[in-house]
């Protein structure tokens, strides 16, 4: 047998918005979804009028160079390729030239900080101006939702047929209004066997949210609520690192008590591991938690947003379900904000705080001090 054809852009259908019958051209979701899916295959993008722009991590080696990388702000400040003032927002887009073509081998050490220390930059960088404002930073926005490292070769020569879509298309794709209730199931737990677990999709979005609804739902009674992103490593492994895996037992323990006298909870898992950075993204950021760097300061060396957690889409998961007035089990205020921003009523913040133990104090600290989280 011969080698598997890699599919072609025009397989996919996402070069063709200009094609004569507009209903053979997919949705602006649907083309995000595709794109997502082709930067984790390491094919290249294009974005709207802008140059083509191919993922140094995923990309195969086939000699595709270019002189400039689109690269995030706080990557640049890392490597001192810019001045720290643009690093600000530090998931903004920067453009920087090196002297000479870079290949991709010559690329991923700008892009991956686990090769800071390992491979000399290949420089001196300098920073342009970016033109194409919107879609540089729907390039980084498609890299966090892929998962891969926020940098790319930037019109690059040698790197073939790119897929195409529009930088307004993300907004389409992130519309919570599209999430919908795909199925429901009783399920009895360890803390309360009187509990209904409920599934949420999105048309063009792999990730499958649920609410776990414990006790008998009063819509004249707020229930008490969990926003629980999803932890492999807590939830899962008991991880140490973090305090996610106690916090979600500990609310459901809280909500089994709430059953009990008559009340009710619902706990949703969000499908948004690590903040929204994607598990392997992650274990990056663990990676250089252990070489000294804190939550906040490791994101920002990968180039990542230090929060990325989308909440407007648990208000939409509680609308859904019938939900307007609510206790927040937490201690982050910005959950708070952003329920209420989406037309919910918050009418008490109730305190998740546990203890911390001898490896995530610094993190829970952090989370304090640089991320404006409650004590209580």
């Amino acid at each position: 047998m011969g080698r598997p054809k890699r599919p072609r852009a025009a397989d996919y259908g996402v070069c063709i918005l200009s094609a004569p019958e507009p209903t053979s051209a997919p949705s602006p979701a649907r083309r995000v979804a595709q794109a997502v899916d082709a930067l984790r295959h390491g094919w290249p993008v294009k974005i709207g009028s802008a140059p083509l722009l191919l993922p140094v991590e995923t990309a195969p080696e086939t000699g595709a160079a270019s002189p400039r990388m689109l690269i995030s702000a706080a990557r640049a400040a890392t490597l001192k390729l810019v001045n720290q003032a643009p690093a600000a927002d530090g998931h903004s887009p920067v453009l920087v030239r090196a002297a000479e073509p870079l290949t991709l081998a010559d690329a991923r050490p700008v892009a991956d900080p686990a090769l800071d220390l390992v491979v000399p930059l290949k420089g001196p960088f300098v920073a342009e101006p970016i033109i194409f404002l919107p879609e540089a930073e729907a390039a980084l926005e498609l890299a966090r939702i892929a998962g891969v490292l926020p940098a790319f070769l930037f019109d690059p020569t040698g790197a073939g047929e790119a897929l195409c879509l529009e930088a307004s298309d993300l907004a389409e794709w992130a519309d919570p209004e599209r999430l919908t209730i795909a199925t429901r199931a009783r399920l009895p737990l360890a803390a309360c066997d009187d509990a209904e677990l409920v599934a949420f999709r999105k048309v063009d979005d792999m990730r499958e949210h649920v609410a776990l609804i414990i006790g008998q739902p009063d819509h004249d009674r707020a229930p008490l609520v969990r926003l629980h992103s999803e932890c492999l490593t807590g939830d899962i492994f008991g991880s140490l690192k973090c305090d996610c895996g106690p916090q979600l037992d500990a609310a459901l323990a809280l909500m089994a008590d709430e059953a009990i006298t008559g009340g009710w909870g619902v706990l949703l898992y969000l499908r948004q591991e690590g903040r929204g950075i994607g598990l392997i993204n992650k274990l990056r950021a663990y990676r250089l938690q252990d070489a000294g760097l804190d939550t906040v300061d490791a994101n920002s060396r990968l180039g990542l947003p230090v929060e990325a957690r989308d909440f407007a889409t648990a208000a939409r998961m509680l609308d859904l379900l019938g939900v307007d007035r609510l206790r927040l089990l937490t201690n982050n205020p910005a959950k708070v904000s952003a329920l209420e921003a989406a037309g919910l009523t918050v009418i008490e913040r109730v305190s998740h705080e546990l203890p911390a133990n001898p490896h995530n104090a610094r993190y829970l600290a952090t989370k304090r001090d640089r991320s404006g989280h409650l004590l209580g």
